[in-house]
């Protein structure tokens, strides 16, 4: 399809005679077009009196046409200018640069349009056809929503969206989404293993998505620095109290010093850990001497207490849990 410059161009062409020449002139191989019009100085520097003439309009953003030399040279005849085609070969192009619509800026308007009809003021809003249309270079956008019909309990909306600039025709674009409501949390900066030990510069504060949190999680990083994952955590996932617990203090299998206070009384043995756990937890423990199993409290890294009057939840012999120290005893 012939573009409306071109056009344009032809008419002047039929309808001008070829009066004389009376200004000198060069013709510019290529002109990038900042306006919507394509001006006589943008063919011809020192085009004469009739230089800032508006010979029809520019491309659209993003595009460029040619000018042939049989078009120019009639141009040229019309405002007398002083040019003449060298040869057939001789033409210009006119370019128009453009910028696809940030689409943060059409978001923006969205947003305000959706809080005054009652959608979260600092809800996701999630455009999946949104297709950015081009605009001048240098445009300064204005945006109008002129329909808007939003569906709160479903969280959906759909919205006719007005864009004006100066040199650009006005574009309309229908746009349909979704709104996603969010929650700053603390969450993972990068994968957490089983058993580390969470610092401070393992989080970061994020925005998520309400719909991903399920159950009780951290609120503040104080909730779960110093604490240890019980499974993988990753990067971006709310962190879930319920996976996270005290450090390790002791390993399922470690040699484990073994405390009993009893009146006058400090009884020290070794024992072997039959589970893992943090500090104020109980376990179950080992006495390798007796094979008497107890339950016991953590209460430092291999080390656990045996409460008084504890009584071995297994005794496969008749020794006595306490018949053999591997320690010390020590009187009060």
């Amino acid at each position: 399809m012939k573009s409306p410059f071109l056009a344009a161009l032809g008419l002047l062409a039929a309808l001008m005679h070829a009066p004389n020449p009376a200004w000198g002139a060069t013709l510019r191989p290529i002109t990038t077009l900042s306006a919507g019009v394509v001006r006589l100085s943008d063919l011809f520097d020192d085009a004469g009196p009739e230089a800032q003439r508006v010979l029809g309009p520019a491309p659209a953003p993003g595009a460029r046409i040619v000018v042939e030399s049989r078009q120019l040279a009639a141009i040229a005849r019309q405002f007398r200018v002083d040019w003449r085609p060298a040869s057939t070969g001789d033409r210009i192009v006119l370019d128009r640069p453009g910028r696809l619509l940030d689409r943060a800026e059409a978001v923006a308007a969205l947003r305000d349009a959706l809080a005054g009809v009652g959608a979260p003021a600092d809800a996701e809003i999630e455009l999946p056809g949104f297709s950015a249309p081009l605009i001048p270079q240098d445009a300064k956008p204005q945006f109008a929503v002129e329909q808007l019909d939003y569906q709160g309990g479903a969280g959906r909306f759909t919205a006719q969206l007005a864009v004006t600039a100066d040199d650009m025709a006005p574009l309309r674009l229908r746009l349909s989404g979704t709104l996603a409501e969010m929650v700053t949390l603390p969450v993972p900066a990068h994968r957490l293993a089983p058993g580390s030990v969470i610092a401070a510069d393992d989080l970061i504060i994020a925005r998520v998505r309400a719909g991903l949190v399920r159950g009780a999680v951290a609120q503040a990083p104080a909730q779960a620095v110093g604490l240890a994952p019980r499974r993988m955590l990753m990067p971006g996932q709310p962190l879930l109290l319920a996976d996270l617990r005290k450090p390790e203090a002791v390993a399922k299998g470690a040699r484990v010093a073994m405390q009993l206070l009893a009146p006058g009384l400090l009884l020290l043995a070794q024992g072997q850990a039959l589970e893992s756990g943090a500090v104020g937890e109980r376990i179950q423990v080992l006495n390798p001497a007796s094979r008497a199993v107890v339950e016991a409290e953590i209460v430092g890294r291999d080390r656990v207490r045996v409460a008084p009057g504890s009584v071995p939840l297994a005794t496969p012999g008749t020794a006595g849990f306490y018949s053999n120290y591997a320690a010390q005893v020590a009187v009060r």
